[in-house]
C-alpha cells in the first residue's frame, strides 16, 4: 500500500529557484514554446530555467539532467495528458517539489479516460508530496518575481502590486488580472486552479495568509469540494487581510429537496452565506469585484456594526447616482450634525445641498475643507466622493490628501480620461485613497469597505456550540414535529391528534366553538401523515372551521385525500408569514434559512442563509437581509418583529441539526409573526436511518 505524504507548502510553486519546462519546443505554435517565451523574464531575473525535451539534442533530455545544473523546484508539464503521470513521478523522484499541468484531456472531458489520467496525477501527488497545480489551467503569475507561468499573451505586462487573484478558472484568473491592471492595480499573485486535482483554493488562501506582499484577495468560486476546509481557510485569511468573493451559479436551483428549505438553500446561496460568515465581502459580478478588492487593497474602515457614509459630490447628477446606489445597498447615509452643517455652510454658497450628501456645485478650492468637515462628523465612518477631472478648477489629489480625516477612509471617484487622469488616480492610490472611475465604482468600493467593517465588528470567531441531543424518531408527522418544537421552546397552537371522526369532534369542542364572549374560536383540520409533506397541495388542510357540520365536510375532503388520521388545531391570529428551516447541505453541513414565505416561499425566494450552529445574536441579524424586511416592522399597523425572538428560533433549529446527525431537515413554514409573538403553524422534519447518519454532513 502506498504511503500518503503530507502535502508540502506552496513556496516551490510560487517562489521556485528553478523551473523545468517539460515538452519545450522550437515550434512557436506549441504550448511548450509559448511557456518558454513567457518564462524568459524569470531567466533574465536570474532564475534557473531549463528546457526539457528528450527528442531535441539542444535541450535537456530529462528533469534529472536539468537539475544537475541547478535546483529545479517547479516542473511545467506541456505534454499530452496520457504522459503526465509518468513525468510527474519522474519529477518527484528528481527532487522537484511542485508541478504545473497546463494541458487538458483530464476529468473535464467525458470519455472516462481523462478522469483516469487525473486520478493517477492525484495519486502520485499524495504519495510523493509534490504539489500539482491544475490540470487544465492557463497557469499563474507572480509579477514581483518576474514569474509568468502562463501561455496567455500579454500576461507578462501585468504590473506588480498588492492584489492576489485566486480563481477557479484559468480564463477568469487572467481576465481579472487584466481588469485589475487596467484599473491601476498591481498583482501579487494570480492563480487559475483548473481542475484542482491537488492544489485547491484553501491551499492558495493559506499561502496568501503568510504573504507580506498581498494586501487584498479576489476569490472566484465555481464549485466547492470541501466546504468546511474552504471556510476555515477564508476565516484564517480574513483575520489578516480582506477577501472579496464572487460566486458563480446564481441561477442554479439544484435538485429540489423534499422541503421548501431544500429548494431555497441552493448551492449558490449556501456558498455565499458561508463565505460571508467567514468574513469575506461578497460581490455580484467581475466589475464590482475589481472595484471592491481594489479599494480594500488600499484602505479599510474601522470595524463597525453599521458604518455611516458621508457623500460629497462636485456634480449633482453623478452624486445622485452615487447616493441612489448606496441606499439601494442598504448603506447608512446619515444626516450630518448641525455643527458639521454650519462648518460646511461657511465654505459653500447657500444654494448648495449640505446635509448629506454635500453638493459643492462644482470642483473648487473648498473641496478639501468640505471633505475634512464631512469626515470629522461623528456619524461618518467612510467618505465617498465624486468629481470630474478639472485641474484648472482644483487639484483634486492635493484636496483629497489635505481633506482626509485620520481613521476615516476616502473613496474618490475621479471622472475623466487620458494620461493626466491616470496619473492622478495613481497618485491618489499611492496616498492611501481608494479610487474609482464612475459613481457605480465608488458605490461598489464603498459597499466593500462597509461590508468588511461589518464583518470585522461581528468577528470571525468559532461557530456556536451545537444544541441538545434528542431521541430522533424514524418519521415525524406534523403533530410529532410540533411536539419537538415545544421541547425547543418554540410556540405552537393547541392541537390534538385524532384517529377517528368522533375524536375529531371532541377535539373541536375542546379547541374551537363558542369562546364564551359571544364569538367563535375557529379550528384547522389537517391530514396527519408523515409521508405527506405538502398537505395544502393535495387538499389536506382546511381552515376556519366554526361548527360540527363544517368539520364533517372538512373531514370528508380529508378522507378523499387519503387521510387515516387527523390533526385538529386552534387557529392562529393573523400576521406575517415567514419560513424558517435548517437542512444538511452536502458541502457545508448544517445550514439555516430565514425568509418571507408561507405557501409562496419558493416564488419569492427572499431568504437569508447561514451555516449552523450559530449564536442567537448572529441569527438575529438575518431578517435585515430580506428585501421584504419592511413587512416585519409594523407595515400598515401590522405586528413588529423582535429580531432576538426570531434569532432564538433559528439558533435552536440550527443547534438541533448540528447535534443530531439523524435529522436531515427541519422546517417551520409558516412561522407566523403575530401581535403576541412568533407561532409555528406547520412543521416538517426529515430524518435518515441511523447507519446513514454522519455528524459532518
Amino acid at each position: 500500500m502506498t504511503q500518503t505524504r503530507t502535502p508540502g507548502p506552496l513556496n516551490a510553486l510560487f517562489a521556485p529557484r528553478g523551473i523545468a519546462i517539460v515538452g519545450a519546443s522550437r515550434n512557436p505554435a506549441k504550448l511548450g514554446a509559448a511557456m518558454a517565451r513567457s518564462l524568459e523574464g524569470f531567466a533574465a531575473a536570474g532564475g534557473h530555467l531549463a528546457l526539457v525535451n528528450g527528442r531535441d539534442d539542444t535541450m535537456y533530455p530529462s528533469i534529472g539532467a536539468a537539475s544537475a545544473d541547478g535546483p529545479i523546484d517547479l516542473a511545467v508539464l506541456c505534454v499530452p495528458a496520457a504522459a503526465c503521470a509518468a513525468i510527474l513521478a519522474e519529477a518527484a523522484g528528481a527532487g522537484v517539489r511542485a508541478a504545473l499541468v497546463c494541458g487538458g484531456g483530464f476529468a473535464e472531458v467525458a470519455d472516462g479516460q481523462g478522469a483516469e489520467h487525473q486520478r493517477r496525477l492525484t495519486e502520485i501527488a499524495r504519495a510523493t508530496g509534490i504539489r500539482v497545480l491544475g490540470p487544465n489551467t492557463s497557469g499563474f503569475l507572480v509579477p514581483g518575481a518576474h514569474l509568468t507561468a502562463s501561455f496567455v499573451p500579454g500576461t507578462s505586462r501585468v504590473p506588480s502590486g498588492g492584489v492576489a487573484v485566486v480563481a477557479a478558472s484559468g480564463g477568469v484568473n487572467h481576465a481579472l488580472a487584466f481588469a485589475l491592471a487596467e484599473a491601476g492595480h498591481g498583482i501579487s499573485l494570480a492563480v487559475g486552479l483548473g481542475n484542482g486535482a491537488d492544489v485547491t483554493a484553501p491551499d492558495v488562501l493559506d499561502h496568501l495568509a503568510g504573504d507580506p506582499d498581498t494586501t487584498a484577495v479576489a476569490l472566484h468560486v465555481e464549485t466547492v469540494a470541501d466546504g468546511p476546509r474552504l471556510i476555515a481557510a477564508v476565516r484564517r485569511l480574513t483575520a489578516r487581510r480582506p477577501v472579496v468573493a464572487l460566486v458563480v451559479g446564481r441561477s442554479d436551483v439544484g435538485a429540489f429537496a423534499a422541503s421548501h428549505t431544500g429548494a431555497l438553500a441552493t448551492s449558490w446561496r449556501s456558498t455565499r452565506a458561508a463565505l460571508a460568515q467567514a468574513g469575506a465581502v461578497l460581490v455580484g459580478d467581475e466589475r464590482e469585484l475589481v472595484d471592491a478588492v481594489g479599494a480594500l487593497a488600499v484602505t479599510r474602515a474601522r470595524a463597525a456594526g453599521d458604518p455611516g457614509v458621508g457623500v460629497v459630490t462636485a456634480q449633482a447628477g453623478p452624486g445622485l447616482l452615487l447616493l441612489d446606489n448606496l441606499q439601494g445597498r442598504s448603506i447608512a447615509v446619515p444626516e450630518l450634525t448641525r455643527h458639521t452643517q454650519d462648518g460646511i455652510a461657511a465654505l459653500l454658497p447657500p444654494l448648495t445641498y449640505q446635509r448629506n450628501p454635500v453638493d459643492t456645485g462644482r470642483p473648487g478650492p473648498a473641496m478639501s475643507g468640505v471633505l475634512k468637515a464631512v469626515g470629522a462628523d461623528p456619524g461618518v465612518d467612510i467618505v465617498a466622493a465624486y468629481a470630474l477631472h478639472e485641474p484648472g478648477a482644483v487639484d483634486l489629489v492635493a484636496a483629497a490628501r489635505a481633506g482626509r480625516t485620520d481613521g476615516v477612509p476616502l473613496v474618490l471617484g475621479l471622472g475623466g480620461t487620458g494620461e493626466a487622469v491616470a496619473r492622478d488616480r495613481d497618485a491618489l492610490r499611492a496616498a492611501g485613497i481608494a479610487v474609482a472611475g464612475d459613481p457605480a465604482g465608488v458605490a461598489a468600493a464603498t459597499a466593500a469597505l462597509v461590508a468588511d467593517a461589518r464583518a470585522r465588528s461581528i468577528g470571525g470567531g468559532e461557530p456556536a456550540a451545537p444544541g441538545a441531543v434528542v431521541e430522533v424518531a424514524d418519521d415525524y408527522d406534523e403533530g410529532q414535529a410540533k411536539d419537538l418544537l415545544d421541547h425547543l421552546g418554540i410556540a405552537t397552537m393547541p392541537r390534538r391528534r385524532c384517529a377517528t371522526r368522533s375524536a375529531a369532534h371532541e377535539a373541536f369542542d375542546a379547541l374551537g366553538g363558542d369562546d364564551g364572549d359571544g364569538g367563535v374560536r375557529p379550528v384547522a383540520a389537517k391530514l396527519l401523515d408523515a409521508a405527506v409533506l405538502h398537505k395544502t397541495e393535495i387538499g389536506g388542510v382546511h381552515l376556519g372551521i366554526t361548527g360540527h357540520q363544517a368539520l364533517d365536510a372538512a373531514l370528508d375532503r380529508l378522507d378523499a385525500a387519503g387521510a387515516r388520521r387527523y390533526l385538529i388545531e386552534a387557529m392562529a391570529p393573523p400576521g406575517i408569514d415567514l419560513i424558517v428551516g435548517a437542512r444538511r447541505d452536502p458541502v457545508f453541513g448544517p445550514v439555516v434559512l430565514v425568509g418571507l414565505g408561507g405557501t409562496v416561499a419558493e416564488a419569492l425566494a427572499d431568504v437569508a442563509v447561514r451555516l449552523a450552529p450559530l449564536s442567537v445574536e448572529e441569527a438575529s441579524g438575518m431578517p435585515s437581509e430580506l428585501s421584504g424586511r419592511a413587512l416585519l416592522a409594523g407595515w400598515r399597523g401590522g405586528p413588529v418583529l423582535a429580531p432576538r425572538a426570531l434569532g432564538e428560533v433559528v439558533a435552536a433549529l440550527g443547534g438541533l441539526l448540528a447535534a443530531n446527525p439523524r435529522i436531515d431537515e427541519i422546517e417551520i413554514n409558516p412561522l407566523r409573526l403575530t401581535r403576541t409573538g412568533l407561532i409555528a403553524l406547520d412543521a416538517v422534519i426529515l430524518t435518515r436511518k441511523a447507519d446513514d447518519a454522519h455528524p459532518d454532513r
